[in-house]
């Protein structure tokens, strides 16, 4: 496993920390105390081929490697959460399931305008009683001729009010439990779809989440990803790919605490000095530079794996697990650093802190995840192969 960044990552992050600087950081505090997610900042991330970042060119993507959408996420959310979170969803939950699930002509159809940035992908699992248990969903397919009747809901969810295309799940036969799931594509202007967002969160204010509704959505067969009774696993490799984007999103928030801490450090005084000369600030600075150091090695090893076309489930809940620990901490210690001003939004800390609480609840839970980790080493957990893998890199 290489650590040192190719010419091609060099390029990308250089590129996504000079339009972070630009187009983000100047305006983010305005757009999080308002709660207003700017569409605007996805038509440039089109432009710059961030959207399509990781898929084959063949299918209208960049052609790069999964370690450099890593760089990506977390240069993003050294900007703000939201727009990580954005390309997370879009990119990682939806678009590179497709890839691994979807037919020729599904790649064509739907994944190709996603690729290029034409239209938006969001996904959707979660429902108002079924989070970390999957299998508690009441969303409903039921076959009429050539097309599904879907009827439910699904709330939590990004870009709920701007995407245009949503993975969903729902039950084509409820009597089999979690192996009666099936994965399907809607468009938002099918016929009985709404959504509504979710206002007075905790952090990530100026991203858009909120709930999807179906009212007997008719669906076609043509949109349904894989086969019946395949959507559990599909949802679960879906899963692999948006926890690894969380997790590099995670290293950038904790990158994002420890610049700030530091600028911090050299320009605030006390007893005579600057802050960052007393110990126990600087016990705090170490902490931040080894969880960003430590989180990175971990995402790089569940995307070396992704690259290689292996089965990363473990390595990747390690990464999303520890790297969001990191984060939080990380934010919680700037806030501290700070001190009353770290309190107020005078300084991006106290965004940070918000921010910070989402993913260590998104994408399985700490909770989760200790336990899978726990059970991995335990021997209770078989890391059987999926049916199919992402793509080994480079792409063909």
């Amino acid at each position: 496993m290489d650590f040192n960044y190719s010419e091609e990552q060099v390029m990308v992050k250089n590129m996504l920390r000079d339009f972070v600087d630009k187009e983000i950081i100047p305006h983010i505090q305005q757009w999080d105390e308002k709660g207003e997610f700017q569409p605007a900042i996805l038509e440039k991330l089109s432009g710059l081929g961030m959207m399509g970042i990781c898929i084959p060119e063949k299918y209208g993507g960049s052609g790069m490697d999964y370690n450099t959408l890593a760089i990506a996420c977390e240069e993003l959310e050294r900007g703000d959460t939201a727009y990580r979170t954005a390309v997370s969803v879009h990119t990682g939950l939806n678009s590179m399931t497709i890839l691994q699930w979807g037919t020729e002509e599904q790649k064509e159809r739907i994944l190709m305008p996603q690729a290029k940035g034409e239209k938006i992908a969001a996904f959707g699992l979660t429902e108002p009683n079924a989070g970390s248990d999957v299998a508690a969903m009441n969303s409903t397919a039921v076959k009429d001729g050539d097309s599904y009747i879907l009827n439910g809901s699904k709330t939590w969810i990004s870009l709920c009010d701007y995407a245009d295309h949503f993975l969903v799940f729902a039950y084509t036969d409820k009597s089999a439990g979690h192996k009666g799931l099936s994965a399907f594509v809607i468009d938002r202007n099918m016929e009985g779809f709404s959504s509504k967002a979710i206002k007075g969160k905790l952090g990530i204010r100026a991203g858009n989440t909120g709930e999807i509704f179906f009212e007997d959505i008719k669906v076609p067969k043509e949109n349904l990803i894989g086969e019946e009774g395949e959507g559990f696993k599909i949802a679960m490799s879906a899963l692999d790919n948006g926890r690894f984007t969380v997790a590099a999103g995670a290293c950038g928030l904790v990158m994002a605490s420890l610049e700030a801490s530091v600028n911090y450090c050299h320009e605030r005084k006390t007893f005579g000095k600057e802050i960052g000369k007393h110990q126990l600030v600087q016990q705090m600075i170490a902490n931040m530079e080894a969880g960003l150091q430590m989180g990175r090695a971990l995402v790089f090893k569940a995307g070396s794996l992704k690259n290689a076309g292996k089965r990363n489930t473990r390595e990747t809940s390690m990464a999303k697990w520890q790297a969001c620990n990191f984060a939080n901490e990380a934010a919680n210690d700037a806030v501290q650093i700070f001190g009353a001003y770290g309190y107020s939004n005078e300084y991006p800390v106290e965004r940070y802190l918000r921010n910070s609480k989402a993913p260590v609840i998104y994408e399985g839970t700490r909770e989760i995840h200790t336990v899978m980790q726990a059970r991995y080493a335990l021997g209770y957990n078989e890391d059987k192969p999926l049916r199919k893998t992402l793509p080994a890199w480079p792409f063909e």
